[in-house]
Protein backbone atom coordinates (compact mmCIF):
# COMPACT_ATOMS: atom_id res chain seq x y z
CA UNK A 1 0.00 0.00 0.00
CA UNK A 2 1.56 3.33 -0.92
CA UNK A 3 0.76 6.75 0.35
CA UNK A 4 -0.39 9.59 -1.88
CA UNK A 5 -1.97 12.98 -1.49
CA UNK A 6 -4.06 13.69 1.57
CA UNK A 7 -7.07 15.86 2.29
CA UNK A 8 -5.53 17.41 5.40
CA UNK A 9 -2.74 19.83 6.06
CA UNK A 10 0.06 19.06 8.51
CA UNK A 11 -0.04 21.44 11.48
CA UNK A 12 2.78 22.22 13.82
CA UNK A 13 2.53 20.45 17.20
CA UNK A 14 1.93 23.78 18.95
CA UNK A 15 -1.04 24.50 16.67
CA UNK A 16 -2.61 21.13 17.45
CA UNK A 17 -2.75 21.75 21.21
CA UNK A 18 -6.07 23.46 21.90
CA UNK A 19 -7.47 25.08 25.04
CA UNK A 20 -10.72 24.21 26.81
CA UNK A 21 -10.28 20.43 26.93
CA UNK A 22 -10.59 19.92 23.17
CA UNK A 23 -9.05 16.55 22.28
CA UNK A 24 -9.03 13.94 19.53
CA UNK A 25 -11.59 11.13 19.64
CA UNK A 26 -12.15 8.15 17.37
CA UNK A 27 -15.53 8.06 15.69
CA UNK A 28 -16.76 4.62 14.61
CA UNK A 29 -18.61 4.89 11.28
CA UNK A 30 -20.70 2.63 9.13
CA UNK A 31 -18.69 0.72 6.53
CA UNK A 32 -17.63 2.90 3.58
CA UNK A 33 -19.05 6.06 5.20
CA UNK A 34 -15.71 7.48 6.43
CA UNK A 35 -15.30 10.21 3.77
CA UNK A 36 -18.92 11.32 4.10
CA UNK A 37 -18.66 11.52 7.91
CA UNK A 38 -15.39 13.49 7.74
CA UNK A 39 -16.97 15.94 5.28
CA UNK A 40 -20.13 16.35 7.37
CA UNK A 41 -18.12 17.00 10.53
CA UNK A 42 -16.12 19.70 8.70
CA UNK A 43 -19.37 21.22 7.38
CA UNK A 44 -20.49 21.51 11.01
CA UNK A 45 -17.30 23.43 11.85
CA UNK A 46 -15.52 20.55 13.58
CA UNK A 47 -11.94 19.50 12.92
CA UNK A 48 -11.77 15.98 11.52
CA UNK A 49 -8.93 13.79 10.33
CA UNK A 50 -9.35 10.89 7.91
CA UNK A 51 -5.99 9.28 7.06
CA UNK A 52 -6.13 8.16 3.43
CA UNK A 53 -3.80 5.99 1.36
CA UNK A 54 -3.75 5.44 -2.38
CA UNK A 55 -4.19 1.94 -3.75
CA UNK A 56 -4.26 0.74 -7.33
CA UNK A 57 -7.18 -1.57 -8.04
CA UNK A 58 -6.92 -3.77 -11.11
CA UNK A 59 -9.72 -5.33 -13.10
CA UNK A 60 -9.43 -7.45 -16.22
CA UNK A 61 -10.05 -4.45 -18.50
CA UNK A 62 -8.60 -1.50 -16.53
CA UNK A 63 -6.89 -0.23 -13.43
CA UNK A 64 -7.67 2.75 -11.23
CA UNK A 65 -5.94 4.44 -8.31
CA UNK A 66 -8.30 5.12 -5.43
CA UNK A 67 -7.93 6.75 -2.02
CA UNK A 68 -9.04 4.51 0.81
CA UNK A 69 -9.17 5.07 4.57
CA UNK A 70 -6.07 3.75 6.33
CA UNK A 71 -8.29 2.62 9.23
CA UNK A 72 -11.59 1.42 7.80
CA UNK A 73 -14.73 2.47 9.71
CA UNK A 74 -12.92 5.19 11.70
CA UNK A 75 -12.64 8.98 11.48
CA UNK A 76 -10.95 11.17 14.08
CA UNK A 77 -12.71 14.27 15.43
CA UNK A 78 -11.27 17.03 17.60
CA UNK A 79 -13.86 18.10 20.15
CA UNK A 80 -14.72 18.72 23.78
CA UNK A 81 -15.57 15.56 25.72
CA UNK A 82 -19.20 16.36 26.36
CA UNK A 83 -21.96 18.75 25.49
CA UNK A 84 -22.83 20.09 22.06
CA UNK A 85 -19.82 18.64 20.22
CA UNK A 86 -20.63 15.09 21.33
CA UNK A 87 -24.29 15.49 20.31
CA UNK A 88 -23.33 16.91 16.90
CA UNK A 89 -20.95 14.03 16.22
CA UNK A 90 -23.37 11.32 17.37
CA UNK A 91 -26.16 12.91 15.32
CA UNK A 92 -24.12 12.91 12.13
CA UNK A 93 -25.39 10.54 9.45
CA UNK A 94 -23.11 7.47 9.15
CA UNK A 95 -21.77 7.68 12.72
CA UNK A 96 -22.29 4.62 14.91
CA UNK A 97 -20.62 5.87 18.09
CA UNK A 98 -17.68 7.65 19.64
CA UNK A 99 -15.17 5.00 20.69
CA UNK A 100 -15.01 4.56 24.45
CA UNK A 101 -16.58 2.82 27.40
CA UNK A 102 -20.08 3.27 28.79
CA UNK A 103 -20.97 5.96 26.30
CA UNK A 104 -18.01 8.17 27.21
CA UNK A 105 -15.37 8.71 24.55
CA UNK A 106 -11.74 7.91 25.24
CA UNK A 107 -9.41 10.75 24.24
CA UNK A 108 -6.54 9.95 21.89
CA UNK A 109 -3.20 11.54 22.80
CA UNK A 110 -2.19 14.25 20.31
CA UNK A 111 1.14 12.45 19.87
CA UNK A 112 -0.57 9.42 18.29
CA UNK A 113 -2.49 11.55 15.77
CA UNK A 114 0.68 13.59 15.09
CA UNK A 115 2.67 10.39 14.45
CA UNK A 116 0.11 9.10 11.91
CA UNK A 117 0.03 12.51 10.18
CA UNK A 118 3.82 12.72 10.02
CA UNK A 119 4.24 9.23 8.59
CA UNK A 120 1.61 9.89 5.91
CA UNK A 121 3.12 13.30 5.09
CA UNK A 122 6.49 11.65 4.45
CA UNK A 123 4.75 9.46 1.83
CA UNK A 124 6.61 6.38 3.02
CA UNK A 125 5.19 3.02 1.98
CA UNK A 126 3.00 1.90 4.87
CA UNK A 127 0.29 -0.63 5.52
CA UNK A 128 -2.16 -1.68 8.20
CA UNK A 129 -0.64 -3.89 10.83
CA UNK A 130 -2.26 -6.02 13.51
CA UNK A 131 -2.54 -4.08 16.77
CA UNK A 132 0.36 -4.88 19.10
CA UNK A 133 0.32 -4.33 22.83
CA UNK A 134 3.41 -6.40 23.55
CA UNK A 135 6.83 -5.19 22.40
CA UNK A 136 9.34 -2.51 23.17
CA UNK A 137 8.36 1.10 22.57
CA UNK A 138 11.01 3.05 20.74
CA UNK A 139 11.56 6.62 19.57
CA UNK A 140 13.23 7.57 16.28
CA UNK A 141 16.23 9.88 16.72
CA UNK A 142 17.07 12.21 13.85
CA UNK A 143 15.88 12.46 10.29
CA UNK A 144 12.42 13.33 9.01
CA UNK A 145 10.70 11.14 11.61
CA UNK A 146 12.62 12.48 14.64
CA UNK A 147 10.61 11.95 17.83
CA UNK A 148 8.04 9.53 16.39
CA UNK A 149 7.37 6.73 18.88
CA UNK A 150 6.09 3.24 18.28
CA UNK A 151 6.79 -0.45 18.77
CA UNK A 152 9.88 -1.87 17.13
CA UNK A 153 9.34 -5.07 15.18
CA UNK A 154 11.93 -7.10 13.31
CA UNK A 155 10.71 -9.37 10.55
CA UNK A 156 12.95 -11.21 8.09
CA UNK A 157 15.81 -8.86 8.97
CA UNK A 158 13.79 -5.70 8.22
CA UNK A 159 13.26 -3.17 10.98
CA UNK A 160 9.70 -1.90 11.12
CA UNK A 161 8.10 0.67 13.40
CA UNK A 162 4.52 0.03 14.44
CA UNK A 163 2.58 3.22 15.29
CA UNK A 164 -0.67 2.50 17.11
CA UNK A 165 -3.85 4.40 17.86
CA UNK A 166 -4.75 2.63 21.10
CA UNK A 167 -8.41 3.63 21.35
CA UNK A 168 -9.43 1.99 18.05
CA UNK A 169 -6.88 -0.82 18.32
CA UNK A 170 -5.46 -0.12 14.87
CA UNK A 171 -1.83 0.22 13.84
CA UNK A 172 0.25 1.05 10.81
CA UNK A 173 3.67 -0.29 9.93
CA UNK A 174 6.54 1.59 8.28
CA UNK A 175 10.06 0.36 7.46
CA UNK A 176 12.71 2.30 9.36
CA UNK A 177 15.94 0.93 7.91
CA UNK A 178 18.68 3.50 8.35
CA UNK A 179 16.98 5.34 11.22
CA UNK A 180 18.48 5.35 14.71
CA UNK A 181 16.01 4.38 17.45
CA UNK A 182 16.24 4.59 21.24
CA UNK A 183 14.08 2.94 23.90
CA UNK A 184 11.30 5.02 25.43
CA UNK A 185 11.62 5.17 29.19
Amino acid sequence: MSVGQHSWELSSPAAILAPDGVQWYAVHTRARHEKMVADRLREQGMESFLPLVKQTHRWSDRQKTVELPLFSCYVFARMAAGGKDRLRVCGTQGVLQIVGTRGAGLAIPDEQIDAVRLLLAEQLPCSNHPFLKIGQRVRICGGAMDGVEGVLLASNGDRTLIVSVDVIQRSLAVRIEGYHVEPVE
